[in-house]
């Protein structure tokens, strides 16, 4: 409570110290071009607001920025032209009185290098902002992440609305990408891979309960599913390539923010010296979890969540030997779960048990940036990481005593260095190769007797190992309407002298201006989750043998085509099929239904042992998007996939997978009214429908679970049943206040989720106390909430 009084009394304080600030209803839009390629700053570009009243415009300057002032609010266009360069058009720039829009525009060179160009690319989030990741990729911004509804004001979340991409369930936010598991998302943030980026994460899992992003700091960012270019490595599904953007350079701005999931918010950037266009940016949250129960609100357990985190980045001032950037992010998180405060049906405990959960991670990096001259560049980033969790678990007894049965303490530190250099030969060849070094000093220990009578340890290992990567990429403009990448990825794994080398290739056709086909292939290959290297077993003489040190890459075959097109300017239609032929991966050396291909979607991994590299998988399927970029006053976008997951355990029967839901489909929508006399406030409703076919389950062998205490599965019908078909529909209503005379704007967004309480399946879970099987609902009715302030 002392936190909410020192949050809102700054957060009125501000407000009264913004209201002395006198300002016309309009704003300032800043940014930067540069060559697409090379990233050279761009001299005398022409920058134009389209659609002005009267001819409003500037010119770049040396340094490729540009500055164009006394922009009404609302959503403005700008359009971008240079002599010998493809133009581009920048639509649906929201512009509001408490904060200056900043753009990072990249224009490229024409093929032909007529004097005067007429081809017109409209920059829209159907592509990605690596220029070179052209196949199942896209990009996404911070106003998507607040204005789609049921994100809950997470990247994750929001992903789930693209095609062939999922949540594993409302408990958590994993990304389930085309059927594989959530363990093969890659997260990468400012070029570099980083620990899970949420509270409550543990070892060797990609997602959580609560994200710890800010995406108040996100610029646009990509996410990639299939077929990845060769710079990302140590990844079987996807890509999260999260970028930061840099603190205002010219003023000093203020956000305050409160939202349901993602806390209480306070904001500040500016900068550090004008004249060597440095800047900071810096935020820190606290969870509003703890308010929302004193007021009865549900998150899925009655327990009380508490975490905060810290992000920031600072751009140092330039000088002679590059540009300099500091970024970082931090997060703290810890829960308890008293098994009798807890309900029968809460998601992460037990009536009969106590468990309690800390988790903390961190990343610190360095970028630096070098023009060699106006063709070459060199980007390097030093990094630091740490993740680390304890969790302790104890079962309370028929007699009301207490026997601690379980102990987690794991603890990772990444020391990262990554480096590529990219050169652009000419408006058709762009080179960019790099390599890639990763030290892992790992710190993991289990121990477990809730099924002994004395303590074992399960895992114990203090050591270090080494993930080395280098890659090379190359696009290559065959003619204007036919562009080639191809790459080579190699990685090799010090823990076990484990290799691969990984060909990636993309065939990129426009059959005409509006017309794209997409061909692209790709060999990906990833570690196994940290946890299960390090499992060992007892033996006779009290020491322990290790039992899956020995386990190599898992890998994957992607092939994928694609058809894209754009119709009337503001629609487009999107198709893609894929099939991935999965291989080498981990399964039991006597013949099971186990394999590695079903775990990472939840806190744990599985205890199994002497696992071999000898199972296989398959994923294929279809997928649809249909797509109304906001125009008009409103934006429709539908999402569907037809797919098929399934694999092989060691004992050679073809599976369902656990995330083989058979089909998806997303419909949102959404509209904005302008209102007021000059028009400068708007209204926003959105709305979001989700169905989605239900996940194969192993039912539970109830004669052998009550006869022996706990949880029992009938193995031998691994993933045989079904649950239910998944089914919501979300209803979101905002409000966008710009203050008429001051540097002031509010947003404020009721977002109501699940709102026909409908009961969808979280798991069945064998009951200890009452002896049966019991199914366990998702979260039902709730109502989020973010009221962000500006100034």
């Amino acid at each position: 409570m002392k936190i909410t009084r020192l949050f809102t009394i700054t957060l009125v304080s501000l407000l009264f110290a913004a209201m002395g600030i006198a300002q016309n209803p309009t704003q300032t839009i800043r940014g930067i071009v540069l060559d697409q390629q090379s990233e050279v700053p761009l001299i005398g570009v022409t920058v134009e607001l389209v659609g002005a009243a009267q001819l409003t415009g500037t010119v770049t300057e040396p340094d490729g920025s540009f500055a164009i002032e006394q922009v009404p609010v609302g959503r403005q266009a700008l359009r971008f032209s240079y002599v010998g360069y493809e133009s581009v058009t920048i639509p649906n720039i929201v512009v509001t009185a408490g904060k200056e829009s900043y753009l990072e525009v990249k224009m490229a060179e024409s093929f032909t290098q007529l004097n005067e160009v007429v081809v017109t690319a409209q920059v829209d989030k159907d592509k990605a902002g690596n220029e070179l990741a052209t196949i199942s990729a896209r990009q996404f911004s911070l106003e998507e992440v607040t204005r789609y509804s049921g994100a809950r004001n997470d990247a994750a979340r929001m992903a789930a609305n693209f095609a062939g991409v999922n949540i594993a369930d409302d408990s958590r936010n994993d990304i389930v990408i085309r059927g594989n598991s959530p363990t093969g998302l890659l997260w990468r943030m400012e070029g570099v891979a980083i620990p899970n980026p949420n509270h409550y994460s543990t070892l060797g899992t990609t997602g959580g309960p609560v994200s710890a992003l800010n995406t108040n700091l996100l610029k646009n960012s990509d996410f990639l599913t299939s077929a990845f270019p060769a710079e990302y490595g140590n990844a079987l599904s996807g890509v999260f390539d999260i970028q930061l953007r840099s603190g205002n350079k010219e003023n000093h701005e203020f956000t305050a923010q409160l939202a349901a999931f993602s806390g209480l918010e306070a904001m500040a950037e500016g900068p550090i010296k004008r004249e060597k266009n440095s800047s900071y940016l810096v935020s820190y949250r606290h969870s509003f979890v703890e308010l929302a129960n004193e007021a009865g609100l549900n998150f899925g357990t009655s327990a009380l969540p508490k975490y905060k985190d810290l992000s920031f980045k600072v751009d140092l001032p330039k000088s002679k030997l590059g540009n300099f950037s500091l970024f970082g992010i931090g997060g703290l998180s810890n829960i308890e779960f008293i098994g009798k405060e807890l309900a029968a049906d809460d998601f992460y405990g037990e009536s009969d048990q106590n468990s309690y959960v800390n988790s903390q991670f961190g990343v610190l990096g360095l970028t630096h940036r070098l023009l060699l001259n106006e063709n070459t560049y060199v980007r390097t980033i030093i990094a630091a990481s740490n993740s680390a969790n304890t969790y302790e678990e104890e079962r309370v007894l028929a007699d009301s005593s207490i026997r601690r049965h379980l102990e987690v303490d794991d603890a990772v530190n990444r020391y990262t260095v990554s480096s590529f250099l990219n050169k652009k030969y000419s408006a058709r060849h762009t080179l960019r190769v790099g390599v890639i070094g990763e030290l892992f000093n790992v710190k993991n220990s289990v121990r477990d007797r809730e099924t002994r009578p004395d303590w074992v340890t399960l895992r114990d290992f203090d050591g270090n190992l080494g993930l080395l990567q280098a890659y090379a990429q190359s696009q290559y403009r065959l003619s204007e309407k036919l562009t080639l990448n191809t790459g080579l990825h190699t990685q090799y794994l010090t823990f076990n002298d484990t290799w691969a080398v990984e060909p990636r290739l993309a065939l990129n056709f426009h059959l005409t201006e509006n017309q794209r086909l997409n061909l692209g292939y790709g060999l990906h290959s990833q570690m196994q989750p940290l946890p299960m290297y390090f499992l060992q077993v007892p033996q006779a003489d009290g020491s322990y043998l290790r039992t899956n040190e020995d386990m190599e890459f898992s890998r994957s075959h992607q092939f994928v085509l694609g058809y894209d097109v754009k119709v009337g300017g503001d629609w487009r239609i999107k198709a893609e099929t894929y099939y991935q032929a999965l291989g080498n991966v981990p399964v039991e050396s006597v013949p099971s239904s186990f394999s590695m291909l079903n775990a990472g979607a939840d806190f744990a991994f599985p205890e199994k042992h002497f696992l071999v590299n000898d199972g296989t998988g398959k994923n294929y399927g279809f997928e649809l998007t249909v797509e109304k970029f906001f125009s008009k006053g409103y934006y429709v976008l539908v999402t569907g996939s037809v797919f098929d997951s399934k694999y092989k355990g060691s004992d050679g029967v073809e599976r369902n997978t656990a995330f083989n839901n058979k089909y998806t489909l997303n419909f949102l929508a959404g509209k904005e009214i302008k209102i007021g006399k000059d028009k400068r406030n708007a209204l926003t409703f959105d709305t979001k429908f989700t169905t989605a076919g239900g996940r194969y389950y192993t039912p539970i062998d109830l004669a052998a679970s009550i006869e022996k205490g706990e949880q029992v599965f009938l193995n031998d019908q691994a993933y045989s049943q079904r649950i239910d078909p998944y089914l919501r529909w979300d209803v979101k209503f905002g409000y966008r206040l710009n203050s008429k005379k001051r540097k002031l704007s509010q947003q404020f967004f009721l977002d109501f989720q699940n709102v026909t309480n409908h009961e969808n399946v979280f798991t069945y879970r064998f009951n200890r106390q009452r002896g049966e099987v019991q199914q366990v609902n998702q979260i039902g009715f709730f109502p989020d909430v973010l009221w962000r302030v500006q100034f």
